[in-house]
């Protein structure tokens, strides 16, 4: 089941952000530098402060009663690539590490675009880190192509993201 999130699931929402994220790329980043972003940039409060500003929109994922994930969808936050194409960002869309492979991302994604569509948008798009091959696949998958790059700030290391669109009109 996915719903539309309220401001009342903040802290779930920060707490599987946080959980989320850090199994995803603790591996793959030092310790300093992921004590940094999740201290600053990924803290609860910060990500509680999220879920309650305009323009953000969030779903929560369940396997029966339990949360399971998670998407993040964002208004006006378009990369000048994009130019007038009415879009909409996927900023977030994370599973739980015992929920990969089970169709989470596959259902965030399908209410993600019937959202965008809700809202009339002709395209959804999003940012990945250009070494998380597994994003990158699934992406693809549903018909994301590549149109920039930019960088994110994990700590102190400038990482790259490809920027990705799906058409969606």
């Amino acid at each position: 089941m996915i719903r539309v999130a309220g401001t009342n699931d903040a802290e779930l929402i920060a707490e599987m952000s946080r959980q989320t994220f850090y199994d995803t790329f603790a591996v793959y980043n030092s310790k300093e530098n992921m004590d940094l972003f999740m201290n600053n940039s990924f803290s609860t409060e910060a990500l509680m402060k999220e879920v309650r500003e305009p323009g953000n929109i969030f779903l929560l994922a369940y396997d029966n009663e339990k949360p399971v994930g998670y998407a993040r969808m964002r208004e006006n936050n378009n990369p000048p690539q994009l130019g007038d194409l009415p879009a909409i960002e996927i900023a977030r869309i994370y599973s739980l590490t015992a929920s990969i492979g089970k169709g989470i991302g596959k259902m965030l994604m399908q209410h993600c675009i019937a959202m965008a569509k809700e809202r009339n948008n002709k395209a959804v798009w999003l940012g990945v880190w250009e070494q998380n091959q597994r994003a990158i696949d699934f992406y693809i998958q549903w018909g994301f192509v590549k149109f920039g790059d930019h960088v994110f700030m994990l700590g102190n290391d400038p990482q790259n993201d490809w920027l990705m669109k799906k058409i969606i009109a």
